[in-house]
């Protein structure tokens, strides 16, 4: 992934987001409100608030591909906030997440920890945000994940405030173990990461696919970290299934040449979010061989050109390549502005008072009036309303638990170019 330039701890005033690689984090105390009337807030704003955000986003580690969709939808959320001027001002500080293996989230997260932030967008990975959340629990910082799928989050003992805009892992491998049994796969190995992403992913694939009247024949783990794949491709190859999952990150680059020359084709693969991307477009992989037929699965629904376009002007703009795909940019924009609503609502900055009023301005709780942009929800916040915000990566709608009550998985699948194309 490519850094923004300048500092990995800078951060942004106004309306200049300058990003690094993860964490989203709000400090600051409610201030008067202010005299000025808002664009696209109320004649006065409800509240004139700094929320000190951070990020914790995969800079590095193998996770890295989600960077740059991930920060640009961050980014893109700090820079319309602060734009529409309507009581809430974004200070971003970003710091990476790295991975389980590699660590680098142990001193992200002392930093921003020690920064003073009361609220946190990410980590990325599930196993992270496993390894963090108690700390940030206990130190009353809100967190809030655009990407962890981690069924188990769901019970977590988090005080309330930890909140995902993504879709657990149980909806994900039902759709992809249905998608399988539906293209007429009657047997199925599985290669997958010994993480619980993995073995959350695998568990519910194994159930669905076997559900439907199929059996998987074989699977094999591997840990993070690994680099040797062999053993993994020759237990597959040995059982010779009508089709191979795939759940991994990045190792998905180094198992994919081993699984063509075994002669296991790419028609007969699946892929997960973990490494579902453009591959055709990714300077990084040296495939020799088309990935064309081969499938898989991500959560999000199919987004509008108007918001990718922003998304590639905010972020080509601050001196980045293109971003190759668009996986998780949807969620994390909707992380940060519906932060910066529930501070509006609760005309506050501390973790647990943003927290208060999560559920309320997703539309979970209470009678809020539909809205679609920061900007619109802001103003009836600030004339004296509820809003229910309705984002990029669906209705959202926060139950209880911080879950997003209803989610859309897509379905892709490549075409000669190693490029995927959403089939559903």
């Amino acid at each position: 992934m490519n850094a923004l330039k300048g500092s990995r701890s800078a951060k942004i005033f106004a309306g200049i987001a300058l990003l690094s690689a993860s964490a989203l984090v709000v400090a600051g105390c409610s201030g008067t409100p202010s005299d000025n009337a808002s664009e696209g807030g109320g004649d006065k704003p409800a509240a004139d608030l700094t929320l000190k955000l951070g990020s914790l986003l995969p800079q590095t580690g193998s996770l890295s591909f989600l960077g740059p969709p991930m920060e640009s939808g961050v980014g893109l959320a700090v820079k319309e906030v602060n734009e529409a001027a309507a009581g809430v001002t974004i200070d971003l500080t970003a710091e990476d997440e790295g991975d389980t293996d590699t660590k680098a989230y142990e001193t992200s997260i002392t930093k921003l920890q020690g920064a003073g932030v009361t609220a946190m967008v990410g980590a990325a990975a599930s196993g992270v945000s496993r390894l963090i959340l108690d700390g940030n629990v206990s130190a009353g910082i809100l967190q809030i994940s655009a990407s962890n799928t981690g069924p188990d989050f769901t019970d977590w003992d988090d005080n309330g405030l930890y909140f995902r805009t993504a879709p657990s892992d149980l909806l994900q491998g039902e759709v992809l173990g249905n998608l399988i049994a539906e293209d007429g796969h009657k047997t199925l190995g599985v290669i997958y990461q010994n993480d619980a992403y993995g073995t959350g992913l695998f568990d519910n694939i194994k159930s669905t696919f076997e559900g439907a009247g199929g059996e998987v024949v074989a699977d094999a783990s591997y840990n993070v970290g690994d680099g040797q794949f062999d053993a993994q491709v020759e237990t597959i190859k040995a059982a010779n299934p009508d089709a191979v999952a795939i759940v991994s990150f990045d190792q998905f680059k180094t198992i994919a040449p081993l699984l063509q020359n075994a002669g296991i084709s790419p028609d007969k693969w699946y892929l997960v979010d973990g490494n579902l991307s453009d591959y055709g477009s990714s300077p990084d992989t040296n495939f020799s061989f088309s990935l064309e037929g081969a499938q898989g699965t991500k959560p999000g629904p199919a987004l509008q050109d108007d918001f990718t376009d922003r998304l590639q002007t905010y972020w080509t703009g601050e001196g980045n390549p293109e971003v190759n795909d668009f996986t998780y940019a949807a969620e994390a924009y909707d992380a940060v502005v519906l932060v910066a609503l529930a501070s509006l609502a609760a005309g506050s900055t501390e973790g647990k008072d943003i927290a208060a009023k999560m559920e309320e301005v997703s539309g979970g709780s209470g009678d809020g009036e539909k809205c679609t942009t920061f900007a619109d929800c802001a103003k009836i916040i600030n004339d004296g309303g509820t809003a229910d915000y309705d984002g990029y990566s669906g209705e959202i709608t926060f139950d209880e638990n911080g879950d997003p009550q209803g989610a859309s998985i897509g379905t892709y699948k490549y075409g000669a170019d190693n490029l995927i194309t959403r089939t559903n």
